[in-house]
């Protein structure tokens, strides 16, 4: 480490008592990492989390080791964890809005110290090794390794189960909604899940643009879906409107039609709803036997209620539990269903139109969708392809209809006086390869 390093941190004002609490000692080792991540060079501060962590040697702090010292000693592996993991968040978030990603990588790299595996006669440190490789064995572990993996240079995904980190967005959901992590942890997974998303959504609407144009072979923009040349099709499959009939229109429309009614009733109205504009699909008669039967046990005792945003809240929640996965590990019968008979779209399309009636449902879907990737991880990739193409159609679906950009059909050759696809009627003769995609960047914004 160099010796103008040292010397700038010595100059700052931090000067912990001795005789620490639990603590206060973990507050040191905080105050140290935030000290220093803002005025050292990554590599530095990489080489004093190695002395802290790993080694449990000098450090340019007098107070940094004892600290540690009373961490170890309290003997309370949770503690210790909950303190590692604060602090690896402490560099990420602040290395993240630097955007120095390799150091998030060098960060991951430092557990892979051989040193770790070394016998060691120190009682100190053998609970200190024990301890950090639990960490490494552990979800916590595999969450810090999955900001690593996109904050780096994007992989080749062709390997068992790699094909999950495309959907790292959602991944990220469950641990930025988990009050257990730390603020840090939730703030750092919940700025990438973000930029993942906006990313993706301005890749899409970059390669519509340009898929459509005159530029040469070697312009092109890369597809940032799995679906080929076929999502232009998707997209304006899912674009096509029927004049006033938009998503965002029948969502408005339903919740004009049952802002009064009671619970009971809406129970009743919710199927139709959600199934109004694919009900020409034979799997939507199942979806809809299946989501009667199920709404109508689903909170008897409010039936005679009038309906208000809790109750909306909670059963559109309990839907998407019905259509993804019931008990958060495995996919529902119904999800199995649906896609088995190929059926993406018309899945997605509901859970869209069920998220523009309840908002606040999102969130709750995107944690559903990660248990479900979580589950189809440990199969072979070529078994997951259905899957894969659900996932595909669904974050192609949200980001046309729930996000900042919108997506419009034109007709090509048209009069002039022709309108976007607000007010064109497409009949399912036409050729879709007759109309042209236009995008444009809405103020509105959706967290």
């Amino acid at each position: 480490m160099s010796t103008n390093t040292v010397l700038s941190y010595r100059s700052m004002e931090w000067n912990p008592q001795p005789g620490l609490s639990l603590g206060q000692a973990q507050q040191a080792i905080y105050h140290l990492l935030l000290d220093i991540v803002k005025h050292w060079p990554p590599e530095d501060v990489l080489e004093e989390f190695r002395h802290l962590f790993i080694h449990h040697a000098e450090s340019v702090s007098d107070q940094a080791v004892p600290a540690m010292h009373v961490i170890l000693f309290a003997n309370d592996e949770a503690e210790f964890r909950n303190t590692l993991k604060r602090c690896c968040y402490i560099l990420v978030n602040n290395w993240e809005m630097a955007r120095r990603f390799d150091a998030v990588q060098g960060l991951v790299q430092v557990f892979e110290d051989p040193l770790l595996q070394r016998r060691t006669l120190s009682p100190t440190l053998k609970r200190l090794r024990k301890w950090v490789q639990n960490f490494i064995a552990s979800q916590d572990f595999e969450e810090l390794k999955l900001f690593a993996a996109r904050l780096s240079e994007e992989r080749t995904i062709n390997r068992p189960g790699d094909w999950v980190n495309r959907y790292t967005s959602y991944l990220l959901v469950p641990q930025y909604v988990n009050e257990a992590n730390s603020i840090e942890q939730r703030q750092a997974a919940k700025a990438l899940s973000r930029r993942l998303k906006e990313k993706f959504k301005f890749d899409l609407a970059l390669y519509t643009a340009h898929s459509q144009s005159a530029l040469p072979r070697r312009q092109t923009v890369q597809n940032p879906t799995a679906l080929g040349d076929s999502v232009l099709r998707l997209i304006k499959a899912i674009v096509a409107k029927r004049g006033e009939f938009t998503y965002h229109n029948l969502a408005n429309l339903f919740l004009e039609q049952t802002k009064d009614t009671s619970y009971g009733n809406f129970k009743v109205m919710l199927p139709k709803y959600l199934l109004y504009t694919v009900r020409s699909n034979p799997i939507s008669q199942k979806i809809y036997n299946h989501l009667q039967s199920r709404l109508t046990t689903l909170y008897p005792e409010h039936d005679a209620d009038p309906l208000d945003a809790s109750l909306l809240l909670r059963t559109s929640n309990r839907v998407i539990d019905c259509l993804m996965t019931e008990n958060r590990q495995t996919p529902s019968p119904l999800f199995s269903l649906v896609l088995s008979q190929g059926n993406a779209l018309t899945l997605a399309i509901v859970l869209l139109k069920l998220v523009l009636i309840s908002r606040s449902s999102q969130i709750y879907l995107e944690v559903r969708i990660a248990d479900l990737i979580r589950y189809y991880e440990q199969f072979p990739t070529e078994e997951c392809q259905w899957v894969i193409n659900f996932l595909e159609v669904f974050r192609v679906t949200f980001a046309i209809y729930t996000d900042n950009i919108e997506y419009n059909l034109v007709r090509i050759n048209a009069p002039s006086t022709a309108k976007s696809s607000e007010d064109i009627i497409i009949d399912p003769l036409d050729n879709l390869d007759t109309f042209r995609i236009f995008s444009q960047k809405l103020n509105r914004h959706h967290s």
